[in-house]
């Protein structure tokens, strides 16, 4: 299977990585950290161009740190300080602050180890921290959104597509296998993901690995769960059809992002979560814009997928692989499965 190393910001010929990020902040006075309106065209030429040939693309420096990351990481190291203190531990093992905004995290693993429910209170709670929030409907993204897309196109937020990931060290469990966006959203095929790291993403770390081009295959068929991993429920329980002849068709790449670069993920490019086998959690946001032009998303009624109560196989039979019976029997005796 073809690999290419993790990408680094020199290597700006590489599939799916920009070096614009200078251009696109000088044509946008938002981006460069002065008010005023975004600019209509918030990517440079190249970053379009890298989209729509490799499905994905990375823009350094997109975000200004100060500005439009920091408040977030300020923000979760609160909220892990405040679930600390609910449960009768300091706010920080040593005792203490944050060097920098950037080791906001540092209390979270002594969590984690403690009690892994404690750690999901932090997960459910820092997805609601204003200055997130208010990142997500950013208006540079409709302007990106409408570059890639199109004039025609009309942008859509996902409601319940925006959230803070954590990928703890050492688990599978929650990792996201080779996938495509649209099955486990829905809304619209003709969406566009909005990633950025809270953290410098290490090779250690799991870097999220995409299937250069794959996009242009168009959506692909899943299996319902994961016969390998039952536990996976959910959009972790779907499994690509043909999964490894499919992902050793493409070259595949890696890119190691810092706060404040942005990733566009197109919703049909195959990618995938890294095992994290570091010594810190991945954090990372998202957002997914879609076009509520799309005659698929008209048909469908924007419906959103497992997280909005949907099951994929109703909503498009035609993408899911056809169970064997023997296979829907062993899911009827474990309880119903994924979905």
């Amino acid at each position: 299977m073809p690999t290419s190393p993790a990408l680094r910001g020199q290597d700006h010929e590489a599939p799916g990585l920009s070096r614009a990020a200078g251009v696109a902040a000088s044509r946008n006075p938002t981006v460069a950290g002065v008010s005023g309106p975004p600019a209509a065209s918030p990517l440079a030429p190249e970053d379009v161009a890298r989209f729509h040939r490799d499905g994905f693309v990375l823009v350094r420096g997109f975000y200004d740190r100060e500005r439009d990351i920091a408040p977030i990481q300020r923000g979760a190291r609160a909220v892990i300080e405040l679930v600390r203190a609910r449960h009768g531990l300091p706010a920080a093992p040593d005792g203490h602050p944050p060097a920098s905004p950037d080791a906001f995290d540092e209390p979270y693993l002594d969590l984690l180890e403690r009690n892994r429910a404690w750690a999901g209170e932090v997960y459910d709670a820092v997805k609601q921290i204003p200055a997130f929030v208010r990142l997500v409907a950013d208006p540079r993204h409709e302007a990106v959104f409408r570059q890639l897309r199109g004039a025609g196109a009309i942008p859509g937020l996902a409601a319940g597509g925006h959230g803070i990931r954590i990928d703890n060290p050492g688990e599978e469990r929650y990792r996201a296998d080779w996938h495509q966006e649209y099955h486990g959203q829905l809304r619209s095929p003709d969406g566009v993901t909005f990633w950025s790291s809270l953290v410098p993403v290490t090779e250690e770390m799991g870097p999220v690995r995409f299937c250069v081009g794959s996009h242009a295959r168009g959506l692909l068929r899943v299996h319902a769960r994961d016969q390998r991993n039952p536990d996976k429920t959910g959009a972790y329980g779907l499994v690509l059809e043909h999964r490894d002849l499919e992902i050793a068709s493409y070259p595949q790449v890696a890119p190691l992002a810092e706060p404040g670069d942005l990733v566009l993920i197109d919703f049909a490019v195959l990618h995938s979560s890294g095992f994290n086998r570091g010594g810190r959690a991945r954090w990372s946001l998202q957002a997914r814009y879609f076009n509520f032009a799309h005659p698929t998303g008209v048909r469908i009624g924007w419906c959103g997928s497992f997280a909005a109560g949907q099951d994929f196989a109703r909503v498009h039979p035609e993408l899911v692989v056809p169970e064997a019976p023997s296979a829907a029997a062993a899911g009827s005796s474990r309880g119903g499965g994924g979905s």
